[in-house]
């Protein structure tokens, strides 16, 4: 970096592995404004000490951000323990370098200055598995924007980076990131505990506010900037809703929150974002206590053993090393001021627990624990050899230890799966500056021990009303472009919104209607199909005692014919909005219809088949079958099974009507039966299906019978046509879902109806009717001889 860098604003921390003792161990990087921060890890087990120095300006210049120092204290801390373990990397020292970023501003120059060798040259190489940069980890930075900058250059070197604080998902891709690791959670977690903690309240309309002008370092906000924000607070006051959610840099809330108190704004509850929830100066603006109730998502609180004492400890001042040329030089400096400010937090930053800055902490370990694997050390020593980053990166990867009670280990995404905390800031000098209100834990993705929360609202109470929303506001060279200020409430399932729009308007319901053209069609088909099959009724009615009926089944045709008239009468409980009682007659009548009917065609073919082929093989059987009514009884055993079925069926899910938006238009609401009527569909037409084919099987085996009695042909067209129908509408059912189903379903059942009626009975009707000279006793006795002399 130089000594030409600027104020630190934000801390690139670097780590190096050191064979010999530093001569100057003690490192302070004071920095006027620490926004966040980058380490690295150095390897250097050949021998010398390579510590570089940001030189920074006075501290007077800037304000000192209080988490920037802290974190670079944890590092510190994490370092000197680690230096200092006996059995942890022995023989071994870690060394850093701390740069810096300042935000988004300064990522590309010092990321590259990891990459350079010893000669600041970084050669241009198809092949970096043997290459050796300057770092073997870097740690953070803190923000995504700056973490994905970074990450698209070390991930080229497959260089190990730990980050403490970034949670975009972006992250997640391992694709894009393979060299990125994280000691948070990801955003998609952060999201879901605010959801779950707005669920829990019944908070249904929501402010979110998302970028907001961001000011200079060192808190200058042009009159542009100011403008902005007074509209902005202008519009929150406007809004009736009162839970405002907060995504936003820390550096831009400080004159936000000036602006909120400037206009008076009261009574609010505000969500703060991982970035600010825990804030030590934000919360050293008194003045917020009066704004309303604060709470915020952020890591779980851990402690870390002399934390505190170190991170307020004073260094001896040093002066720089002699050896250092002009091109490499920087100063080690110490900053009273800064440490002086941070004393003035102690008791901020002791209560609230080490929550980032355990982040940093184990995220050195991490590397520790990663290097001593890969050095094959021991008790004693470790190899002396060169470290390469991509087999650091393969080593963190399968770490897993104990840190402080806590397991430290990276799931596929490289995230370490830690607990989340709601807080509340406390302003009471008494209590815990963030009060942990509820834990959220990332295993079962749920908000847990839910505690009272302090309402600082009138009568301490909270409520979610319907506001106002508006449009995005967008600076002059379109710096800032995203959305500025928004609002958001679900609508209700019976209700849908146009996108952007904060009205709901009611769906409109949809279901199969007398008027429309499918219903007409479907109805003509069942009344036509109904008279017809009444017609078969009174055609076989009085021609009882022929030959023709009788080779027909006799009385089981009208056993038959029954189910189907019924099925024809009950055809208009699919049309018009269903009800239990509709619903009931489709899940229940019209199947057990079906297998009454399909029983019947089923052991009226194999009696066929056992008059002509079994009688005389197994009379004995055969005359059991015939003095205890056989057909009669299978027929009364498969409708008591399918009804055992339906029954249970039934009484698994409901038949209570239910609603459900359509995917396609959001205007519309489609009502019908269970939706999970489809996988009892599946259920009930498995034990039809099966006696098709047993059906179809019996008539195929008496194809060789005399023609009268020959019903192969038939019963085979009957059974095809339901066994592909009935497929055809579970497949469809499975992946359309929409009043077009219930037209399909409808129409399949009328045609299976006509299938049965028309494709069996309807050519034995056109032969009593056309043909009275067939159907006589003499001509069956005259097929039935022929039949037997040409077996013969």
């Amino acid at each position: 970096m130089g000594p030409q860098a600027r104020a630190v604003c934000s801390v690139l921390f670097l780590l190096q592995v050191l064979a010999e003792p530093p001569e100057n161990s003690d490192f302070y990087l004071a920095g006027d404004y620490l926004l966040g921060g980058l380490f690295t890890l150095h390897a250097n087990v050949k021998g010398t000490v390579n510590l570089r120095y940001l030189k920074v300006p006075k501290c007077k210049e800037y304000e000192m951000k209080v988490l920037g120092y802290n974190l670079m204290q944890a590092m510190r801390f994490a370092v000197e323990e680690i230096n200092n373990h006996r059995s942890l990397l022995p023989g071994v020292l870690l060394g850093y370098e701390i740069v810096d970023i300042c935000y988004v501003f300064n990522n590309v120059h010092p990321v590259l200055y990891f990459l350079a060798g010893e000669d600041y040259l970084l050669p241009i190489e198809d092949d970096y598995s043997s290459y050796a940069p300057r770092v073997v980890a870097v740690i953070g930075p803190d923000n995504s924007e700056s973490t994905m900058t970074v990450a698209h250059f070390l991930s080229l070197f497959l260089l190990p980076q730990i980050t403490y604080s970034a949670i975009s998902d972006d992250l997640r891709d391992k694709l894009s990131f393979p060299a990125v690791l994280r000691t948070v959670l990801g955003a998609h977690h952060h999201m879901e505990a605010m959801v779950q903690l707005m669920v829990h309240f019944r908070w249904n309309w929501i402010i979110v506010l998302e970028v907001l002008p961001m000011p200079q370092p060192n808190q200058t906000v042009t009159p542009y900037e100011r403008q902005r924000l007074v509209v902005i607070v202008q519009k929150l006051k406007q809004s009736t809703a009162r839970v405002v959610v907060v995504f936003s840099p820390d550096l831009a809330l400080h004159n936000f929150f000036l602006e909120v108190l400037n206009q008076n704004f009261t009574g609010a509850v505000w969500i703060a974002s991982e970035s600010w929830a825990v804030d030590p100066v934000l919360h050293n603006l008194t003045e917020l206590r009066h704004t309303g109730t604060f709470l915020g998502v952020t890591t779980q609180r851990m402690t870390i053993p002399g934390f505190n004492e170190f991170r307020l400890r004073r260094a001896q001042a040093r002066q720089p090393a002699p050896n250092r040329t002009s091109k490499g030089a920087t100063c080690n400096q110490e900053c009273d001021t800064c440490l002086d400010t941070t004393s003035s937090f102690k008791t901020i930053l002791t209560l609230s627990g080490d929550r980032t800055s355990y982040g940093v902490y184990s995220a050195v370990y991490t590397v520790a624990h990663a290097l001593h694997s890969l050095l094959g050390c021991n008790q004693t020593k470790c190899r002396k050899e060169v470290v390469y980053p991509w087999q650091l990166l393969q080593e963190i990867k399968k770490v897993n230890f104990t840190l402080l009670g806590h397991q430290i280990f990276f799931d596929q995404q490289g995230d370490l799966p830690v607990c989340l905390e709601i807080v509340q800031r406390q302003w009471d000098p008494s209590q815990s500056p963030f009060q942990t209100v509820a834990s959220y834990h990332p295993m079962l993705q749920k908000l847990r021990d839910i505690r009272e929360v302090s309402w600082h609202t009138p009568n301490n109470t909270v409520s979610s009303q319907r506001g106002w929303c508006g449009r995005g506001l967008r600076a002059g060279g379109g710096l800032w472009q995203s959305r500025a200020f928004s609002l958001f409430r679900p609508c209700p399932s019976n209700e849908w919104s146009h996108r952007n729009d904060t009205s709901c308007f009611k769906r409109r319901l949809v279901f199969l209607e007398w008027q429309e053209a499918p219903t007409i069609i479907v109805i003509t088909l069942a009344a036509l199909g109904f008279l017809s099959t009444l017609a078969i009724v009174v055609i076989f009615g009085m021609h009882f005692q022929t030959p023709m009926v009788r080779s027909a089944g006799g009385p089981m045709c009208f056993l038959m014919l029954t189910p189907l008239l019924v099925a024809y009468m009950m055809v208009p409980v699919y049309i018009g909005p269903p009800t239990v009682f509709s619903c009931l007659c489709r899940q229940a009548f019209f199947t057990i219809c079906f297998t009454i009917c399909i029983s019947c065609f089923t052991v009226r073919s194999f009696q066929i088949v056992c008059i002509f082929k079994m009688a005389s093989r197994l009379p004995r059987a055969y005359a059991y079958w015939v003095r205890y009514h056989g057909p009669y009884v299978f027929v009364a055993f498969v409708t008591a099974l399918k009804g055992v079925i339906v029954a249970g069926n039934m009484l698994g899910m409901t038949t209570e009507p239910s609603t459900h938006a359509d995917l396609d238009d959001p205007k519309i609401m489609i009502v019908s039966c269970n939706p999970n009527y489809r996988k009892a569909l599946l259920l009930n037409t498995s034990l039809d299906l099966l006696l098709c084919v047993a059906g179809f099987s019996f008539a195929y085996t008496g194809r060789e019978l005399p023609t009268n009695y020959n019903e192969a042909k038939f019963i085979t067209f009957c059974m095809t046509f339901y066994f592909t129908s009935s497929i055809s509408l579970c497949t469809f059912m499975s992946v359309y879902d929409g009043v077009l189903v219930t037209i399909l379903d409808l129409l399949v059942t009328v045609l299976n109806l006509l299938g049965i009626g028309l494709g069996y009975f309807g050519p034995k009707c056109y032969m009593i009717l056309s043909y009275p000279e067939r159907n006589t006793q003499a001509y069956f006795n005259s097929m039935i001889q022929g039949f037997t002399m040409g077996r013969d």
